[in-house]
């Protein structure tokens, strides 16, 4: 889990998964899963959450990208991420 942006209004949180890491247990290591990553984006004003996977995730790897190659605002970051309270469904209970 690494944070990727952090503002009064949002937080962004990229998820990875735990294939190959020394300390996680070998049994673990061995048992079949998705090797998939994500983003968790928590709007703070609403209280809610939503998390982005499969195809969701690679559209905002993208956006991550473009964000990167060309350093908007935090005013631009927020309004982009703002297009995604519509997805955000789940409560915020703990974080």
């Amino acid at each position: 889990m690494h944070m990727l942006y952090d503002s009064e209004s949002f937080v962004v949180v990229h998820m990875q998964p735990d294939a190959g890491r020394e300390d996680v247990p070998a049994p673990t290591l061995l048992a079949p899963q998705l090797a998939r990553h994500g983003f968790e984006i928590v709007d703070k004003r609403s209280g809610k959450e939503v998390y982005l996977d499969g195809s969701w995730a690679e559209m905002f790897q993208e956006q991550i990208l473009a964000w990167q190659r060309d350093t908007p605002t935090q005013e631009e970051v927020d309004d982009t991420l703002d297009g995604y309270v519509g997805l955000a469904q789940n409560p915020v209970i703990v974080h």
